[in-house]
């Protein structure tokens, strides 16, 4: 879409009677929900300019470029809105946390729900941030410390053996043992990327581009 174009959106948005709109934001990569916030137009249109998220602070009543003191600004790779026309959503690569808190998402605290199972559909992507800074730990009290420092070619190994782990569970073994084997693989595919300096999106990327759905 090009500038005209998103000014003649903006122009179609249903501001409330303070000239704002809600704005939800999500990493774009992961799909995590980061934060909400508020916008007016004079926002959204330095946001088209900057290419990051520009919103509008109700307790300061000013514009806001978010990350502008913390630095944790974030670049903004598509902004939709809902049938409605009174809600935003950004899509947005963070350079930190979304929090000034210093959390990764305004949205870490739970009060309802089953704590293991609420966010299964973004663990991968905080799986493979953990396992980036576990990398950098003593191998003496981490695995995949230990791993990636043995070498590209004993992570590679790895994936091997893993492979054919989870080949064999899937051609004689039952559901559960599949199950873990898939895990283990899955775990080692993330710290060859880690390994091979490609990172998970970049992986994921890869498969979108195939897709022809």
């Amino acid at each position: 879409m090009s500038a005209s174009d998103f000014r003649d959106e903006i122009k179609k948005i249903k501001f409330d009677r303070d000239g704002l709109v809600t704005v939800v934001v999500q990493d774009a990569n992961t799909a995590e929900v980061l934060m909400t916030a508020w916008a007016n137009e004079e926002a959204l249109r330095l946001t088209e300019e900057r290419g990051e998220l520009v919103l509008w602070s109700r307790s300061r009543g000013e514009i806001w470029h978010k990350g502008e003191t913390s630095g944790n600004r974030m670049k903004v790779s598509e902004i939709r809105v809902d049938c409605d026309g009174d809600t935003l959503l950004a899509l947005v690569k963070p350079m930190g946390p979304a929090c000034h808190t210093g959390e990764r998402t305004c949205f870490f605290k739970q009060i309802f729900g089953n704590e293991r199972g609420h966010d299964t559909g973004t663990f991968l992507w905080r799986l493979y941030r953990y396992l980036e800074r576990r990398g950098h730990d003593s191998p003496d009290e981490s695995y995949t410390a230990r791993l990636m420092a043995s070498g590209r070619s004993r992570v590679a190994q790895k994936v091997g053996e893993e492979g054919v782990e989870t080949a064999l569970a899937l051609a004689a073994g039952g559901p559960e043992e599949f199950r873990y084997e898939a895990a283990d693989l899955l775990y080692h595919l993330l710290v060859a990327c880690i390994s091979a300096g490609v990172p998970f999106v970049d992986v994921v990327r890869e498969l979108e581009s195939r897709h022809k759905g």
